[in-house]
């Protein structure tokens, strides 16, 4: 387990896999979560938007049951984005939930669902609230422009800010995950997070609100140090949604192929980081079945393959190969194919000991290797080196391959006596 904390926090990086739900008044236009902003919407105009939400037939389980298929262990929803619109009742705001067609608390219902199955249940709140007129803007990023009558004043918005974390944190029983975002005024305070740990001991607090949290967030593939086949120095949670245009509901999205998003998660999790997979559901609160689609591929693959992240730790010194990640956990050795294989074999060298058992967990199949003189290390001291061949690559070409090799007890790279094959022939 990669940066403990040593309490009841740890079933944070024992969860590992969690769905991400980025809903809201938004997902009526089906165009972007952040339309108030990028399309220069007035506040008039987009408060309209709540007069026309109404997803009477939403039902959380239908979200539950899809991300218990995947493999997920834990949600996280928008109760808030920067558009200020609040999936929860509020006693100081009235662009809530409760003043719409529905009224009816959707953060109490998601939360309640996921209570009844103690399935963990988060939350998403943007720091910044572009509704508010007494935001102290400054032109900064995803802040919308002042309009007549605003009147800025940061000690007012703080207490704002603090009044609705107490909603969340007081009203929907156990709250395991508070993930800020966009604070974009550059203000610590640190007594925020303090009463979020005060009012929620399980909860973890990500570093994009007002000190550095408990874990990083690197995002999409927009922090390339993310990308370095290396630890993360600190807890972390990658995150990334099914949809490369939107985070919210887009009704003509670009979707990521199925490989893509299992590189990212290979990578990352492969460094000790935990995956955050976002969908966008409709108006109603529907997942497209495009989108459903994504995530049951995603699952399937991560349920055959998620052995590999457990408590495996990097273990990239154990070959010059770097078309390959391998992760370690004791004598077990993961050979991750993040990389499309360029040809049907994987050579690690300078590894001379043959494992007792290869398997491609893709598929359970048994993977045949052996200690093989090469003609292109005819310059190495020692030209022989444990090579796995006759992969299927091109049966798995949708796929992010991963092999299990298991060896006997004090495993290292020197040459055992007499070479051999395990899979093929003798």
């Amino acid at each position: 387990m990669p940066h403990p904390f040593g309490d009841a926090r740890d079933w944070f990086l024992e969860a590992r896999f969690g769905l991400f739900v980025h809903w809201g008044i938004y997902a009526l236009d089906a165009w972007h979560e952040q339309q108030h902003y990028r399309q220069r919407l007035s506040r008039r105009e987009y408060r309209a938007f709540a007069g026309r939400f109404d997803p009477r037939s939403f039902d959380p389980n239908n979200w539950l049951d899809l991300a218990e298929e995947c493999g997920m262990r834990y949600l996280v929803v928008t109760a808030k984005h920067i558009d200020g619109f609040c999936l929860f009742h509020s006693r100081v705001s009235d662009f809530t939930i409760e003043h719409t067609p529905y009224r009816q608390d959707l953060i109490g219902q998601i939360a309640a669902a996921c209570h009844r199955r103690s399935f963990p249940f988060g939350v998403y709140f943007s720091a910044l609230d572009n509704l508010q007129g007494f935001y102290p803007r400054a032109d900064r990023a995803h802040e919308s422009p002042a309009e007549p009558g605003d009147a800025p004043d940061l000690a007012r918005y703080m207490e704002f800010v603090k009044a609705q974390v107490r909603e969340l944190c007081t009203r929907y029983g156990e709250l395991r995950v508070f993930w800020w975002d966009a604070n974009r005024t550059g203000l610590e305070d640190r007594s925020i997070n303090d009463m979020i740990r005060a009012l929620q001991p399980t909860c973890v607090i990500n570093d994009r609100g007002w000190d550095e949290g408990d874990f990083g967030t690197p995002e999409r593939s927009y922090d390339t140090g993310a990308d370095v086949p290396a630890p993360f120095a600190r807890r972390t949670e990658a995150c990334e949604s099914v949809g490369s245009q939107s985070w919210g509901y887009r009704k003509d999205e670009d979707y990521f192929t199925p490989r893509y998003l299992m590189r990212r998660i290979d990578l990352m999790m492969s460094k000790g980081a935990n995956y955050l997979l976002n969908v966008g559901p409709d108006a109603m609160g529907r997942i497209p079945a495009e989108q459903q689609c994504i995530l049951r591929e995603m699952g399937a693959w991560y349920r055959r393959v998620r052995e590999a992240f457990i408590d495996a730790k990097l273990a990239g010194e154990l070959t010059g190969n770097r078309d390959v990640l391998l992760t370690r956990r004791g004598n077990t050795v993961y050979v991750h194919l993040n990389s499309p294989p360029k040809t049907t074999a994987v050579v690690l060298h300078p590894i001379t000991v043959l494992p007792k058992s290869a398997v491609l967990l893709n598929t359970g199949e048994t993977v045949s290797c052996d200690i093989n003189r090469l003609p292109a290390l005819h310059r190495e001291p020692v030209a022989a080196c444990l090579r796995l061949y006759d992969l299927p690559v091109r049966a798995l070409q949708g796929e992010v391959p991963v092999l299990k090799l298991e060896f006997e007890d004090g495993f290292d790279t020197a040459p055992p006596p007499g070479g051999g094959r395990v899979g093929g022939e003798a």
